[in-house]
């Protein structure tokens, strides 16, 4: 399943208001700025991941990563 920067700006900001915590809130607990908090929320697709990783961490938001299920390579 691919996620756009949309989708997950969308849970972002439905799991930050179902947590009670305001965008300013988000940003200082999770050691980023208000503008990325908004911006990450937006869906904008130059947001840095590793802040992107922190604001889903502070939030308890879980990605899961699947790679391809590729045959080991014969020698």
């Amino acid at each position: 399943m691919k996620h756009t920067p949309k989708e997950i700006g969308k849970v972002v900001r439905e799991t930050r208001k179902r947590l009670g915590v305001t965008q300013k809130g988000l940003a200082l607990t999770s050691g980023t700025g208000l503008r990325f908090v908004i911006d990450l929320e937006k869906g904008k697709e130059t947001c840095q991941i590793g802040k992107a990783l922190t604001i889903l961490h502070t939030l308890g938001i879980r990605l899961t990563l699947m790679p391809p299920d590729i045959p080991a390579k014969e020698e």
